[in-house]
């Protein structure tokens, strides 16, 4: 299950107490690892679809307490019956990555949603678990984040996934801003585009307010790096709409400049 992906936002980082890095680097390595099943090399879909069928199978095993037949898969044992984690939600992020595989194109903003539930929401609610924190209002503050986070990678990386034959722009979305498919094949920005991503990065930028007071709610270290982590969300989408939405020509990269003004940020949260 390898990490060796470049990601805007911070994993792991110093700012964690040393306590929870482990579990933390356990939770992503499976995480990257099932999502680059599902979309790196040239494997088949079939292939992907039995590679991720083996992390589903490691899961059960755990589940019964057997010992995991994989060497990669016994520290996330160890981590999951350590800190107790709700194993439904290392499923769920497996069934998004399958999801992945056979579908390439989402009809509304609701079946966005449903996807990013199980993408993304996971890894936030698992980051509450450990932490203890896991009421219902955490809950719903972490899913908001972790929902927008990966709304922002979707909307800088819609040349990237263009490459793989997914669009995650809602249908719906296109045909109202008049937008078709060849538009995004040719990388071709104009006013309407722009129109489209303001429209798509206000949708991430709501849901990233609309969680950010979970910050307050988490204790010590583990705070302030959620508050990197939603200013990191929210630098993102301004560097989309500073360039109005042109994200095939300017992919948004954050800085040294741009985390020196997170920091700043994170501060008078």
């Amino acid at each position: 299950m390898p990490v060796d992906h470049y990601e805007n936002f911070p994993v792991a980082s110093i700012l964690l107490p040393k306590r929870l890095r482990r579990p933390i680097e356990a939770i992503y390595r499976f995480a990257r690892g099932a999502d680059d099943i599902a979309d790196e090399g040239n494997a088949s879909d079939a292939e992907r679809l039995r590679a991720l069928a083996v992390y589903g199978a490691e899961l059960e095993r755990i589940e019964c307490g057997e010992h995991p037949a994989t060497h990669e898969f016994k520290e996330l044992a160890d981590v999951i019956h350590e800190w107790r984690l709700p194993l439904q939600l290392f499923r769920d992020l497996l069934d998004a990555f399958a999801q992945d595989v056979v579908k390439k194109r989402y009809a509304d903003f609701a079946e966005l949603l449903d996807y990013c539930r199980r993408s993304a929401n996971p890894v936030g609610r698992l980051l509450v678990h450990l932490v203890d924190e896991a009421s219902e209002e955490n809950l719903q503050h972490s899913d908001c984040i972790c929902t927008a986070l990966q709304l922002i990678n979707f909307w800088q990386d819609i040349a990237i996934d263009w490459q793989k034959d997914r669009i995650y722009l809602p249908q719906s979305d296109l045909a109202s801003f008049h937008i078709d498919e060849a538009q995004v094949g040719e990388h071709r920005w104009s006013n309407d585009w722009a129109a489209l991503l303001d429209f798509q990065t206000e949708r991430a930028r709501n849901l990233m307010r609309e969680g950010a007071p979970l910050v307050h709610q988490l204790p010590g270290r583990l705070g302030w790096e959620i508050r990197l982590t939603v200013q990191g969300g929210l630098r993102i989408l301004e560097k989309i709409r500073h360039v109005r939405g042109d994200i095939f020509r300017h992919r948004p990269v954050l800085n040294r400049g741009d985390w020196l003004r997170m920091g700043s940020r994170a501060l008078f949260m």
